[in-house]
């Protein structure tokens, strides 16, 4: 009996490894599509998007997995598996569920608005015109609301948000949220009015040294060798890339990253780059021997940020780090930061002022722009 529920729990793995095979690929379709993808071909991306989309539900909503599922949960030998079988079970469980009650079609379009979203997006930053945008913004909230509505059914949450919060923070609620950023916003307000009424204001002049793009590339690849995330050798996983907006994507073996570079800021690369190689470093560690399992994915996006945050802000603010990178730092940008010392260095990236722009926000603001954005979603 015992072999009988383990032959059926590895059929139903290697379904789920499809998926993940799957998942892996529609990633580096949309890693391109921000990073080498020709402006022209957003409509056939959009397309090829939604298939995939399509296919993989399609896969996630397949009689056997259920049959399987089944199979095994009203087994009697269901108490010989192990916790982690089980938690696996638990999660294909929870997925199927939910991707059944999704019409395809709906996730469909979901995909291909993305898509055209994204990239409608990009030439409305460009040339500062929201009303560029908001149409495709519409459609794509539209669609989402569509399925919050359904999946709020699926997993009996008291609000439609609370479903849509489930798929980033698992069982976290907008009410539990609310209560920590109230009391967050109270304590970052004073203090944010204390350091500004501060005597001991840095020298921004440090950052606004301008610095060649080719040699900030060459500051950035320094970056990612120091903290161990690889994008060089003949056995790298990594890459380091350019977007509009920095982001990390891939799975395991292949975990990419990219960044942005602004001439008159410098400072913005260096930070985006050690945010987003925590996010890789993270998923490039998980248990090897879990790949292609449910479990074996990352815990929440929390989670993920504290890992991303921790390498920006914890390592990459802190005075021991710049000790051993800033004389690297200088000797690439050289003739500029040549008299900078490294204590004026320190006290420069770790300002504290508010900004627009959240990827650029420091320690004090960045939560700040998290909770005017969880009330706009809450408004949404």
């Amino acid at each position: 009996m015992i072999e009988d529920i383990l032959s059926t729990y590895k059929k139903l793995l290697g379904r789920t490894k499809d998926l993940f095979v799957l998942a892996s690929a529609q990633s580096i379709i949309q890693w391109d599509m921000e990073t080498m993808m020709p402006p022209k071909a957003v409509e056939q991306r959009s397309q090829q998007l939604a298939l995939l989309s399509s296919i993989s539900h399609k896969m996630s909503t397949a009689p056997e997995i259920g049959k399987l599922l089944n199979t095994i949960l009203k087994s009697p030998q269901y108490d010989t598996l192990s916790e982690l079988e089980k938690r696996n079970i638990h999660l294909i469980k929870k997925n199927y569920n939910e991707q059944t009650a999704l019409p395809e079609k709906l996730v469909a379009e979901t995909a291909k608005q993305q898509a055209i979203t994204v990239n409608t997006w990009k030439r409305a930053k460009k040339e500062k015109n929201f009303a560029k945008l908001k149409p495709e913004l519409e459609k794509l909230v539209t669609l989402e609301k569509q399925a919050a509505q359904i999946l709020r059914q699926v997993k009996e949450t008291t609000t439609v948000y609370d479903a849509l919060l489930d798929n980033y923070e698992p069982k976290m609620t907008a009410n539990v949220i609310a209560a920590t950023f109230n009391n967050l916003r109270q304590g970052l307000t004073a203090l944010l009015e204390k350091i500004q009424n501060s005597h001991k204001q840095p020298d921004l002049n440090v950052l606004r040294v301008r610095i060649p793009i080719e040699k900030q590339r060459k500051i950035a690849q320094a970056l990612t060798q120091t903290l161990g995330y690889d994008i060089t050798s003949p056995a790298a996983g990594g890459r380091l890339d350019e977007t509009e907006h920095p982001f990390t994507n891939g799975y395991y073996d292949d975990v990419r990253i990219t960044t942005h570079y602004h001439l008159d800021n410098y400072a913005s690369s260096i930070f985006s780059v050690l945010h987003e190689a925590g996010h890789a470093i993270y998923e490039q560690n998980l248990n090897p021997d879990w790949k292609y399992q449910p479990a074996g994915t990352s815990c929440s996006y929390g989670i993920h940020e504290s890992q991303s945050r921790l390498y920006e802000n914890i390592i990459g603010r802190s005075k021991e780090f710049w000790t051993y990178m800033l004389p690297k730092l200088k000797q690439i940008a050289a003739p500029a930061l040549a008299d900078v010392s490294l204590n004026k260095f320190v006290h420069a990236i770790n300002k504290v002022e508010p900004s627009k722009i959240r990827t650029e926000a420091d320690e004090v603001t960045y939560n700040l722009h998290v909770i005017i954005r969880f009330q706009i979603e809450k408004d949404l």
